[in-house]
């Protein structure tokens, strides 16, 4: 059997773009566009069980395209979005009923809620909403939060970090309960193997993998070798838990029920 058969996915991080939406240019990028149909056309071969549709900085902090996809991929799916920290406790709840489950700061390339709103704004929407805040941040800025970090209730930083130079940074806020998208190989500037074993060794619960499709603004974009690579690099047993478990606990996805 083909590996990527063998294997339940829920997916944590991808994005849906779609163009009857508004798009904001991000440092002068517009995405190509990469509807539902799209997204699960490439992901026909595999045991996809669910994902998460994460806002991107061109998205801004429009809603109407993530409440669109997530009634069309139906509720085995959850988001993370964009959101102010002006933003209602009704607002929030609306979006939590429709499946949101999380805010993204997105530190890297802007278009969301500034940094200096994290703390306040992370431990707001968990009381209200159980939600987790999360990072796309390159782990060598992670030093001078790394203390708050530690402090949140729910954290989850994407693309493994991004950087060597702050993966050991990284590697501490995994022992505290951070969690650790392992998504976008080919971003990253460090053996990717290496650093799954890392994560895993500390905690086998804190590693999600994710397809990061449609890849924009990436060397390369998503391969089926990703995938393999995880099953190639980790015991079956955490596999399962990076592919499947891990991020069905985490996101608890109205759709889906973990086995007991």
């Amino acid at each position: 059997m083909n590996p990527i058969q063998s294997y339940k996915l829920f997916d944590s991080h991808f994005h849906i773009i779609d163009k009857r939406f508004p798009l904001v240019a991000n440092h002068g990028f517009l995405p190509e566009s990469h509807t539902c149909e799209d997204y699960r056309q490439r992901l026909s071969q595999y045991d996809l069980s669910g994902g998460v549709i994460v806002s991107a900085s061109y998205q801004g902090l429009d809603q109407n395209y993530l409440l669109t996809a997530l009634k069309v991929l139906g509720p085995a799916y959850v988001g993370v979005t964009q959101l102010p920290v002006s933003v209602s406790d009704e607002e929030i709840l609306r979006l939590d009923a429709a499946g949101v489950r999380g805010v993204r700061f997105n530190l890297k390339r802007g278009g969301s809620e500034g940094v200096e709103n994290l703390e306040k704004f992370a431990l707001r929407i968990f009381e209200l909403a159980g939600w987790h805040a999360e990072l796309y941040v390159d782990s060598a800025e992670l030093q001078d939060l790394s203390g708050m970090l530690m402090s949140l209730p729910m954290v989850s930083i994407a693309h493994l970090g991004l950087s060597g130079k702050g993966f050991p940074i990284l590697l501490k806020l995994v022992e505290k309960g951070v969690r650790v998208k392992a998504t976008g190989f080919y971003r990253v500037d460090f053996p990717v193997q290496t650093a799954l074993k890392e994560i895993a060794g500390i905690n086998p619960n804190a590693l999600f993998f994710g397809t990061d499709l449609p890849s924009t603004r990436a060397k390369r974009p998503y391969s089926d070798d990703d995938f393999k690579l995880v099953i190639q690099t980790l015991e079956d047993r955490v596999v399962r838990k990076v592919f499947h478990d891990n991020a069905v606990q985490f996101y608890k996805p109205s759709g889906i029920q973990l086995d007991k």
